[in-house]
């Protein structure tokens, strides 16, 4: 504290543009919180937008049923019990065969990946925002669009407002 009553913070504005606001996410003109972390506006840079992992559940899934398949495959081609099989069979491989792939479809279904937010911050790539629940995704993710314009377009004054009136020299 400084002896002459003044902080060592700049002013800052006394009512901030909210752009968006729910619990545990705020994004206003100047900064961009999600719980606890917090980042300035500016600083922000290279924001970008993708979707996380898939489900590891699902893909351990995959793995497994895949490499069952492969192992009864390749025990039936040793044993000789491939030119034994009826044709019935052989569908029934096949049916089986896609298995993992039904597996990839009822996972995504089940537990989409999440949506994520990414940027930089002085450098250095940080995981913004992430949300499985593509509607508020979109919100979070248009609100700090907005603020990074309002910022590097000088501001949220009224442009119109702050001109001064033209007035013709006579």
């Amino acid at each position: 504290m400084q002896t002459d009553g003044s902080t060592a913070r700049p002013p800052r504005a006394a009512n901030p543009t909210l752009l968006y606001a729910r619990p545990g996410i705020v994004v206003t003109a100047e900064r961009f919180t999600v719980g606890r972390a917090s980042w300035p506006v500016a600083e922000l840079t290279q924001v970008w937008t993708t979707r996380g992992p898939h489900d590891r559940l699902a893909l351990q899934a995959v793995g497994v049923s895949g490499a069952l398949i492969g192992a009864v495959g390749v025990l039936l081609g040793f044993t000789g019990g491939l030119q034994r099989l009826t044709a019935a069979a052989y569908l029934m491989l096949g049916v089986v065969g896609l298995l993992p792939v039904l597996l990839v479809l009822i996972g995504d279904r089940w537990r989409p990946p999440a949506y994520e937010l990414w940027g930089r911050h002085k450098g250095t790539e940080v995981l913004l925002f992430s949300s499985d629940d593509e509607r508020q995704f979109g919100q979070v993710a248009r609100a700090l669009r907005r603020a990074r314009e309002g910022v590097r377009l000088g501001g949220w004054e009224d442009p119109l407002a702050s001109a001064g009136v033209w007035r013709p020299n006579r």
